[in-house]
């Protein structure tokens, strides 16, 4: 299937969704917002992959939401009565989209599988609530991220300030928001925010392309418990994420995955794993089936 905004291919068990639009910075226009969600949902839905990496093209990760977004297609009535009605409902139309644009990146984070962004020059605006929804960050030397919204009059409002509270210090976030600075790759490393910094691009792809094999390899099941966990336990208390641990090691711990890796390790072969199952998509006959 072709995209507008991506290129996806699938190997290795190893989903590589790129960002190419490379001669518009990687604008987030319209299409970007329906095809995004949907490619995870599809990879994740069929288990098509064990591990998704974003990445991008060009000088930039992304420059963020496109001016188009904020055009609309609708038109204005000459009746007064109808206008007052249409009137009414603005605020409900526009919490639904914003609603709408949130959901493109918490695809992500509801993701089965773990998502690593490698990402290479700016990351800005919309681009900075797209990757605090990943796993992982990873970049380049001269990469660097600016919560850009404030510079255009706007509160970040698709996912930025929910996540990056999680991730770094809540004054520096707040600097962030307030003057719109940007944050270099380096001081994003100091504070845990990022991974690992890389050279350049093409070292970044080939270090993250390392990682996410290593992943790969790996039983899916204990990985899809592994970040079900580690997402819970973030927003709930210690106590509720012991309980939580406990009830699904009672329901998913598999004794099998556990000898096939241990078989595999003592053979030093690659593991036999089994693979997350496909999302149901309608009843069919039985519960199990």
């Amino acid at each position: 299937m072709s995209y507008k905004c991506f290129e996806v291919t699938v190997e290795n068990k190893i989903a590589h969704i790129v960002l190419n639009r490379p001669e518009k910075r990687n604008s987030m226009i319209p299409e970007f917002w329906d095809e995004l969600p949907s490619i995870v949902r599809e990879l994740d839905a069929n288990a098509q992959a064990r591990v998704i990496v974003i990445s991008s093209t060009g000088p930039h990760f992304t420059s963020g939401i496109d001016t188009a977004l904020f055009s609309s297609n609708a038109e204005a009535s000459d009746d007064p009565k109808i206008r007052e009605k249409q009137n009414r409902v603005h605020g409900a139309r526009l919490y639904d989209t914003v609603n709408y644009l949130q959901q493109s990146f918490t695809c992500l984070e509801e993701c089965r599988v773990p998502v690593l962004a490698a990402i290479q020059g700016g990351v800005i605006g919309g681009g900075v609530d797209l990757i605090t929804a990943c796993d992982m960050r990873y970049m380049t030397a001269d990469s660097f991220l600016t919560i850009f919204e404030i510079n255009i009059g706007m509160t970040a409002d698709v996912g930025t300030f929910p996540r990056i509270t999680k991730l770094l210090p809540e004054g520096v976030v707040k600097e962030l928001a307030y003057t719109g600075r940007r944050m270099s790759a380096a001081e994003a490393k100091s504070l845990g925010f990022v991974n690992e910094i890389f050279a350049d691009q093409d070292s970044l792809l080939l270090e993250v392309m390392k990682i996410a094999e290593l992943i790969a390899s790996k039983a899916p099941l204990a990985i899809y418990g592994s970040k079900r966990i580690i997402n819970y336990s973030r927003d709930h208390s210690t106590a509720d994420g012991l309980d939580y641990i406990g009830i699904w090691n009672a329901s998913m711990l598999q004794n099998a995955e556990i000898m096939e890796a241990m078989t595999a390790a003592s053979e030093k072969r690659p593991a036999d794993f089994v693979d997350i199952p496909a999302k149901r998509k309608k009843m069919g006959s039985g519960i199990v089936d």
